[in-house]
C-alpha cells in the first residue's frame, strides 16, 4: 500500500484517478477481491466537481513571477522537476539525475533544457503548457546540460545575471550551472516561488475545499465499515477504497492504542480491539491540491482520561482560527493553541504537544509558511494551513485533531467542521 506521506509529497499522479463505473468491474477493497462494504459502495464520484487549472491561470502566475523577480533583483529563475514547475507550467516531469529545466527570465523569452532522447515526451507536455512556443535546447548523454543553461543565459544578456534556483533543485544541478556559468550569481528563487504559491486564488481554494470534503467523506464511509479485529492496514485499505469510489486517489495512516502517541506512527502490526483509541491521518489530491486531515476516535467506550484529553485538543484547535487573521504573525497562532494545552497541564512547550501547530498547504502537503514559534511572517488573506494540535502521552495514547484552515480577509475558517467527539467523530458531516 502506498503510504500517505509518500502519496502526498512524492507522487506525480497529482490529478488523481476517476472511479470506474459500477458496471465496468466489480468494486473491491483490494487485490483479494473483497466486495466493498455498503457504506463505501454507496459513495458517488465527485470528480466532476473538480475544475482543472487553466493555462490562462498559469500565464498569470508567470507574469506575477516576473514581477517578483524584479522586486527581488533576480534576472531569471531555474525550475527543475517538481511542484513549482507543475505550478507554473502544468508539466509533471520525472527524470532522476538527468537535467530537465525551465529557465524563466524576468525579461525576454523562456527556454527549456532537456535530454535529447526525451524529445517526444518534452514536446508533448510543453505543447500543452503556457510556454508552448518556448525554445528547447537538447543535450545528448555525452554532453553537458549545464553549458546549455549557461549559453542560454548568455544569449539573453544574462551571463553575469542573478539566477534564482528553486529550493528543491538537486545540488548537482545547481553546482553544475554554477561551474558552467562562473560569472553568474546563484541565489534562492524562494521569494518568487513562495511569493506566488503562498497566496491562493479563489480557484485554488475551491480545489482545496473539495479535497478536504472528499477526504472527510471517505473517512466517514471507512469508519462506518470498521469492525473489531481488523488490522490497521485493513482499515487503511478501506480509506483508500473510499477515496477511489469518490473519484480520487487518497489514503491515511492508522495508529492504534499506544501507537497513537507517536505523531507519525509505527510500522508495528496493530489489531483494532474494543475500547481502542485510533488516530487516522491522511488526505488526497484534487487537480494537484491537497487535503490533510486527522481524526482520533475510540471503537467502543473511551476512558474519562481520553475524553478529557480530546476536549483539551478540541479547544486548542478551535483557538487557532480565532487567533488567525491577516497581519497576525504566524507564531502567534501556534502560541494561542499551545496555551490551551499548557494551561490544561500538558506542558510546558513541546513536552506533550510535540510539534508545531501547522504547516502551509497547497500543491505540496507541507509548504511555506509554518505556524510555529519563531516564524514572524504576518499572515495574509488566502494563505492556507493545517490546524493540528495534539497531546501525546507515551505508552498510553495520543489525540490529534487536524483540519485545513483558510485565512480570510476577516479572520480564518476551517474547510471542514471540527470532530465532535471520540464516540461520534463524523456525526456533523
Amino acid at each position: 500500500m502506498v503510504s500517505r506521506r509518500s502519496f502526498l509529497y512524492g507522487t506525480a499522479l497529482a490529478a488523481g484517478a476517476t472511479a470506474l463505473p459500477a458496471h465496468a468491474v466489480p468494486q473491491t477493497v483490494d487485490s483479494d477481491c473483497r466486495p466493498l462494504p455498503p457504506s463505501i459502495a454507496a459513495l458517488k464520484s465527485m470528480k466532476e466537481q473538480a475544475r482543472p487549472i487553466s493555462n490562462d491561470e498559469r500565464q498569470a502566475r508567470l507574469a506575477k513571477a516576473r514581477e517578483l523577480m524584479a522586486t527581488h533583483r533576480l534576472d531569471a529563475i531555474m525550475l527543475t522537476a517538481g511542484t513549482s514547475l507543475d505550478y507554473f507550467t502544468g508539466i509533471r516531469w520525472w527524470g532522476g539525475e538527468r537535467l530537465f529545466a525551465l529557465i524563466l527570465p524576468a525579461k525576454g523569452t523562456a527556454f527549456f533544457v532537456c535530454p535529447y532522447f526525451e524529445t517526444d515526451r518534452s514536446h508533448e507536455q510543453i505543447a500543452k503548457s503556457p510556454l508552448a512556443d518556448a525554445e528547447v535546447r537538447f543535450w545528448n548523454e555525452d554532453e553537458s546540460p549545464y553549458r546549455l543553461v549557461a549559453q542560454g543565459l548568455k544569449d539573453r544578456g544574462l551571463a553575469t545575471g542573478n539566477l534564482g534556483m528553486d529550493e528543491t533543485t538537486r545540488f548537482v544541478f545547481s553546482d553544475g550551472v554554477a561551474l558552467a556559468a562562473p560569472q553568474a550569481r546563484i541565489s534562492s528563487a524562494t521569494p518568487v516561488t513562495a511569493g506566488c504559491r503562498t497566496i491562493k486564488s479563489a480557484h485554488e481554494i475551491e480545489l482545496m475545499r473539495l479535497a478536504a470534503k472528499v477526504t472527510l467523506t471517505a473517512y466517514a464511509a471507512a469508519y462506518n465499515a470498521l469492525q473489531e479485529g481488523m488490522t490497521q492496514h485493513d482499515f487503511e485499505d478501506l480509506v483508500a477504497a473510499a477515496h477511489r469510489q469518490l473519484g480520487f486517489e487518497g489514503d491515511a495512516e492508522i495508529q492504534v492504542g499506544e501507537y497513537s502517541a507517536l505523531p507519525h506512527g509505527s510500522i508495528t502490526p496493530q489489531v483494532i480491539r474494543d475500547g481502542a483509541i485510533l488516530l487516522m491521518d491522511g488526505g488526497c489530491k484534487v487537480e494537484g491540491y491537497v487535503s490533510d486531515i486527522s481524526r482520533t476516535f475510540v471503537l467502543g467506550k473511551p476512558t474519562d482520561k481520553m475524553r478529557q484529553v480530546f476536549d483539551i485538543v478540541h479547544r486548542a484547535q478551535a483557538a487557532a482560527p480565532h487567533a488567525a487573521r491577516p497581519g497576525v504573525p504566524a507564531q502567534e497562532v501556534d502560541a494561542a493553541a499551545r496555551k490551551v494545552i499548557t494551561d490544561a497541564g500538558y506542558g510546558p512547550g513541546y513536552k506533550y504537544f510535540t510539534h508545531r501547530l501547522g504547516h502551509g498547504m497547497g500543491m505540496d502537503g507541507h509548504e511555506w509558511p509554518y505556524l510555529v514559534h519563531g516564524d514572524t511572517l504576518p499572515l495574509r488573506s488566502d494563505m492556507t494551513f493545517s490546524d493540528e494540535p495534539g497531546i501525546y502521552i507515551r505508552g498510553e495514547f495520543g489525540v490529534r485533531l487536524e483540519d485545513d484552515m483558510h485565512i480570510t480577509a476577516n479572520g480564518a475558517e476551517l474547510f471542514t467542521p471540527q470532530s465532535p467527539s471520540l464516540e461520534h467523530p463524523f456525526a456533523n458531516i
